[in-house]
């Protein structure tokens, strides 16, 4: 796996990945940026809400569970002494499916969180990591209409 950043100008970098997709990440103003992208640190958050949703998506599936939606919303805090690394992280699951089980879905995240994302076991080494789970059963929506 690959990746680069290149600056572009002022507090803008260019990131790169080896799969060639590209995005800019930019600083905020009083630190010397034009805010023209995501902040390097709120990438990290991003890619760990990605990694752990792909794992529940897909051990979900695995499970012959009928997923029709997952989102992972992060809050986290960092120190606010350098490095300012992340000291908690609360990830906020909701994801839906017919039929779908509540202990599946607590199943799929607990996988996810102690054995399969990367990016939640190695942010978990400085960071108190919680979580919340809101399971939405589409298929009892669809009865109650």
């Amino acid at each position: 796996m690959k990746a680069r950043a290149k600056w572009v100008d002022g507090m803008a970098f260019m990131g790169e990945s080896g799969s060639g997709h590209a995005m800019i990440m930019d600083g905020a103003p009083e630190y010397g940026g034009r805010n023209l992208g995501i902040r390097p640190m709120e990438m990290l958050l991003i890619g760990l809400a990605g990694c752990t949703g792909f794992d529940v998506v897909s051990i979900l599936k695995k499970g012959r569970e009928s997923v029709t939606g997952c989102e992972v919303e992060v809050e986290a805090e960092r120190a606010t002494t350098d490095p300012k690394v992340f000291t908690k992280i609360h990830l906020s699951y909701r994801i839906a499916g017919k039929g779908l089980s509540h202990a599946k879905a607590e199943r799929a995240v607990t996988l996810s969180k102690e054995k399969y994302c990367s990016a939640s076991i190695m942010l978990g080494a400085t960071a108190e990591m919680t979580y919340s789970l809101e399971v939405i059963d589409t298929l009892q929506m669809e009865a109650a209409e």
